[in-house]
């Protein structure tokens, strides 16, 4: 994602927490945990705690935003 299109990831991370929330509300256990835009990078990354992959592209789907890569992360 380009420097120019910050208010884009900021957007994109809206939408992600309510389609999360919408999933969760249908009984998935899904939680939206931050968008961070690395603008140096062009890159965005939306941190979500759920149990499997396909509930994350799920959300992502439903938020229409891309996922082109999917992984775990451990803190």
């Amino acid at each position: 994602m380009p420097q120019s299109r910050a208010r884009d990831a900021r957007a994109a991370g809206r939408d992600a927490r309510l389609a999360a929330e919408q999933l969760a509300r249908e009984g998935t256990p899904v939680h939206y945990v931050r968008t961070t835009f690395v603008p140096n990078d062009e890159t965005c990354f939306h941190v979500f705690e759920s149990a499997d992959k396909e509930t994350v592209g799920e959300v992502c789907r439903r938020a229409g935003i891309g996922s082109a890569r999917i992984v775990q992360a451990l803190e």
